[in-house]
């Protein structure tokens, strides 16, 4: 399945399948001209698949130098950043050069980000491993690196020239990662298509739906000036400081977009007048992926908030809070205050 990112500037296409590392190869070989590129991975999904990737490169003309971080959400550094642009230069990268991103979330941002600063920005060639990459983090152009006091604190804009989300790879995923990935889908479904709550089991049809969604939103706002692309937002302003306030790794990021979604569904309620059966079938829809609704009591109330103080969605000091007044229509509130998330996060521990 082919889906489009119809970009004014920068239009890409996202392939969606299974057996598609086979091809990565002649696909990049039709957006790049080969030469030498950086395969960054991590020390999970490396030895899986980056040996499969590597030699399909090659065979289309690629000199590929492999690069390995080591999993998890602490490899979101300037730090790691640093590391891999310094082993592009040792292996001889130049601006010339590619970078593929081979892994989930963290891999895609953390690649993306080292893409867009090395030799002031490379193109980039996205192949997401997991469900939360292949529906969400692989498109759009957001990349980056986490901050002390926050998530994606440091980051830039940097559109990917290819995605390549081969379906086959989610086979490998443990039941944690894989169920955590459909948080982002429920997302989805909460703001454009609710129907997809109730999606059949036909896993490429839904990623490349998901794909669909995101690149229309992207097209609309790709630099999140007019208010459309926040809509992506739902859910995260208390998601990423209950990840933040929790430690990186004690939540897949997934698990903390869920707990993010269950306050954002009732202030939606309370705040827009959204029918509290929509709110309980998206409830219902996190429940049947095993994701958490319920936060344990030793995270504490003031450091969510601390976290989300820093957050790129307060501005001035206040909040753009997203909110849905119907089942598929989202939009940004000004109205949600400091007080209304508190309460709502000392809600989540019921």
């Amino acid at each position: 399945m082919l889906v489009s990112v119809p970009l004014q500037r920068s239009p890409y296409n996202v392939h969606v399948g299974p057996g598609l590392l086979d091809q990565a190869g002649s696909l990049a070989a039709g957006v790049l001209t080969p030469g030498k590129c950086a395969v960054i991975s991590d020390s999970h999904v490396a030895p899986i698949y980056s040996d499969r990737v590597a030699r399909s490169l090659r065979s289309s003309g690629f000199a590929v130098t492999t690069l390995v971080s080591a999993a998890g959400e602490n490899s979101k550094s300037m730090e790691e950043a640093a590391s891999l642009c310094g082993q592009m230069i040792a292996g001889g990268l130049d601006r010339s050069s590619a970078v593929f991103a081979l892994g989930g979330g963290v891999v895609g941002d953390l690649a993306g980000f080292v893409a867009a600063i090395y030799h002031r920005g490379l193109p980039c060639v996205q192949i997401p491993t997991t469900i939360v990459a292949q529906v969400d983090s692989s498109v759009g152009g957001k990349t980056g690196v986490n901050a002390t006091g926050g998530k994606n604190l440091i980051g830039a804009f940097h559109q990917p020239r290819l995605v390549i989300a081969d379906t086959g790879t989610l086979s490998t995923l443990p039941a944690r990662e894989f169920n955590e990935g459909f948080a982002e889908v429920i997302k989805h479904a909460a703001i454009r298509d609710f129907d997809m709550l109730d999606a059949p089991d036909d896993l490429p049809a839904l990623i490349a739906r998901n794909v669909a969604i995101k690149a229309a939103i992207v097209a609309e706002d790709e630099f999140e000036t007019k208010g459309v692309r926040a809509l992506l937002n739902f859910g995260h302003t208390i998601g990423h400081g209950i990840e933040n306030a929790a430690g990186y790794g004690r939540y897949l990021h997934g698990e903390a977009i869920s707990l993010g979604l269950v306050a954002a569904c009732r202030l939606s309620v309370e705040k827009a007048g959204l029918d509290p059966a929509a709110r309980d079938r998206i409830f219902s829809a996190l429940a049947r992926h095993r994701l958490p609704v319920s936060l344990p009591p030793d995270i504490a109330t003031e450091a969510i908030l601390s976290a989300m103080r820093k957050d790129k969605k307060f501005h001035g000091g206040s909040v753009r809070f997203v909110l849905l007044k119907r089942p598929g229509e989202a939009f940004v509130s000004g109205d949600v205050t400091e007080a209304d998330i508190a309460r709502q996060i000392e809600a989540l521990r019921g």
